[in-house]
């Protein structure tokens, strides 16, 4: 088990952080806070992505819709919304969210939904369930071609005792060749005296790709990472980056997510699998990267991880995206 001897702050300036990408001078952002109580991002006017914090039905807050380059939608609307001819597994797989499978023995990834069957709930996996709980929105502001975001929610247990906290910091801007992009850090403190993550495969910031961009929808789907390994044997690798594109209404798109070195456990070992799940997991060390070790650590109160990624949307496979180019940039 890992014990962690350092305290990891949240300390990117946003400048820098666009200085690492071409970034399109001829759009405009907004960000709104809805009735219902969500946060809509806007590019032109129209919603880019929406993040959601009031589904009562769901245990975590998450990203929905995400709209690519020239209205494609980039992520499942299930279970959000039904859509004829989406594959309707996983329930808890939202769109872009984060989880975690096992932290201070309490479970973010799975939700009601995972265990229900029939219409009934198995009440003893529904019990190991925490909740992620918005609390606040530290800043919330868009400026000409670019827009932030920084959210703050709690971890807590069914009992309502809060042991994890999550500071959230999304930056959203457009590149030269018209990708759009998340660059989101997340900073995990523990609040208790100490917590154990335990190192399982079902945890990690993750987006559930379009149905039709799965390798398993067979029109075209494909996995490739920064060291050439595609669909299958890209799960598991711990790489830099990973591109997931395919076919979405009529047009090749993909969404690549590049892994920052100063995030933990650079590089991150890739939960990614052929029917459309797309995780970077630096937690489950044996059970995805096969390692010795299984990667459970210790996070006392006040201490704290930082995950960061940037996610691109972008029209084309990775080659025609330059993905490559852009995590050496974003790397720097």
């Amino acid at each position: 088990m890992y014990k962690l001897n350092h305290h990891i702050v949240l300390g990117v300036a946003f400048g820098a952080a666009m200085s690492m990408l071409p970034v399109a001078s001829a759009t405009e952002f907004s960000i709104d806070r809805e009735d219902s109580g969500d946060i809509a991002i806007h590019i032109d006017g129209e919603l880019f992505t929406r993040y959601v914090t009031t589904d009562t039905v769901t245990n975590k807050c998450y990203f929905w819709p995400v709209i690519g380059p020239g209205g494609a939608l980039m992520t499942r609307a299930y279970p959000m919304q039904d859509v004829a001819g989406e594959k309707q597994d996983h329930p808890h797989h939202r769109s872009v969210c984060f989880g975690l499978q096992d932290a201070g023995g309490f479970n973010t990834w799975h939700e009601r939904l995972t265990f229900t069957k029939n219409g009934k709930v198995d009440e003893k996996k529904e019990a190991t369930l925490g909740r992620q709980v918005h609390t606040k929105v530290v800043k919330a502001k868009a400026s000409g071609d670019s827009a932030t975001l920084i959210v703050e929610c709690d971890n807590v247990t069914p009992d309502g005792d809060v042991y994890m906290r999550q500071t959230r910091t999304v930056n959203f801007y457009v590149a030269d060749n018209g990708s759009r992009v998340m660059d989101i850090e997340i900073v995990l403190m523990g609040v208790k005296d100490g917590i154990t993550v335990v190192g399982k495969k079902d945890s990690g910031l993750t987006v559930r790709v379009a149905h039709s961009m799965c390798v398993d929808a067979e029109l075209g789907g494909r996995i490739v990472n920064s060291s050439g390994d595609e669909d299958g044997n890209a799960w598991g690798k711990r790489v830099p980056w990973v591109d997931f594109n395919g076919p979405v209404d009529g047009q090749t798109m993909g969404v690549a997510i590049l892994n920052h070195p100063d995030s933990f456990r650079h590089p991150t070992p890739w939960h990614v699998r052929t029917y459309g799940l797309f995780t970077a997991n630096p937690f489950a060390l044996k059970e995805v990267a096969g390692e010795n070790d299984h990667g459970d650590f210790e996070l006392a109160r006040s201490q704290s991880i930082l995950l960061k990624h940037r996610l691109i949307f972008h029209g084309g496979d990775e080659k025609k995206a330059q993905i490559a180019e852009a995590w050496q940039a974003y790397s720097k």
